[in-house]
């Protein structure tokens, strides 16, 4: 009969864990929701204005470059990774990591690699094998353009003052609730993309080329980081939701395989206790 108290514990205690996982995913599903079209509605703006950036860049003279577009020997290179600042969301926040640790210890193997961080997984983690020279947890907690144009500005700061000569971003990109992309992304220096469409394309601009670039450039700099940010936000959720999804599921099949074993040992009690009786009243007969 202990084994059976054990058993009814074990079931017990799994759908105790069904409920918890199960409110985990519908809580995850709605904050999915408004995350996703958060990022949506952002993309075309900040794809928009990347590609206006890049085509006015590639037609800007040598000497008439922006400070953000200065390439240099890459000796020092800062990492960005973007995590969240909780867990129970699959390989969402180790895929991160994974990418800035390859990244720091690899691709860039002899050179000085610092690391910013913007989540608390990732700063735990990196933070024991890497210098990281900032974190940002505070970030999700109240998500905006603002806060996240702050960090943005730090690290153009950072660049232009000659602390790095290269600055990657690492981060997880949304594609639908099944799906993240692990996605490494040159912040700075910026490289113009020229084509033949935008070298011969002749405009008149008011004020000129280079003071509209001048202009462009923070503001895509920024936008381009609480892309990032934004599309690791609605990764989370779409991580976290298809995680608990899963292990609801494993929940129960594994709430199903007790149950059955839980029966089949009952049955085997009440048999053998009724042998018992049986045989007790044969030898009282006898």
């Amino acid at each position: 009969m202990a084994n059976l108290k054990e058993i009814r514990n074990r079931i017990s205690s799994v759908k105790s864990t069904m409920q918890i996982t199960s409110a985990m995913k519908m809580v995850s599903a709605a904050k999915l929701k408004k995350a996703q079209d958060a990022i949506t509605a952002m993309r075309p703006y900040a794809d928009k204005l990347t590609e206006l950036l890049q085509s006015l860049s590639a037609t800007l003279d040598a000497d008439s470059g922006s400070k953000f577009a200065e390439q240099r020997e890459v000796n020092k290179v800062l990492v960005v990774a973007i995590t969240s600042n909780r867990g129970l969301c699959g390989a969402f926040n180790s895929n991160v990591i994974k990418e800035a640790g390859r990244l720091a210890g690899e691709a860039y193997a002899g050179k000085q690699v610092d690391l910013v961080t913007i989540g608390k997984k990732g700063n735990d983690i990196l933070g024991k094998s890497f210098t990281v020279i900032e974190n940002n947890n505070a970030i999700f907690d109240d998500l905006s353009f603002e806060h996240v144009a702050e960090v943005a500005q730090r690290l153009m700061d950072l660049f232009t003052e000659g602390s790095y000569d290269k600055i990657e971003l690492v981060y997880n990109k949304f594609k639908n609730a099944a799906t993240q992309i692990v996605t490494t992304e040159q912040f700075l220096p910026i490289v113009p993309v020229a084509s033949e469409s935008s070298v011969n394309l002749d405009y008149i601009f008011e004020p000129s080329k280079a003071e509209i670039v001048e202009t462009l450039i923070p503001k895509s700099l920024k936008t381009q980081l609480y892309k990032a940010v934004r599309d690791s936000f609605a990764s989370e959720h779409g991580a976290r939701m298809t995680a608990m999804h899963k292990a609801t599921d494993n929940a129960g099949e594994l709430r199903d395989s007790l149950t059955l074993t839980y029966n089949k040992a009952r049955q085997a009690a009440i048999t053998n206790e009724i042998l018992e009786i049986v045989g007790g009243a044969e030898a009282l007969n006898n």
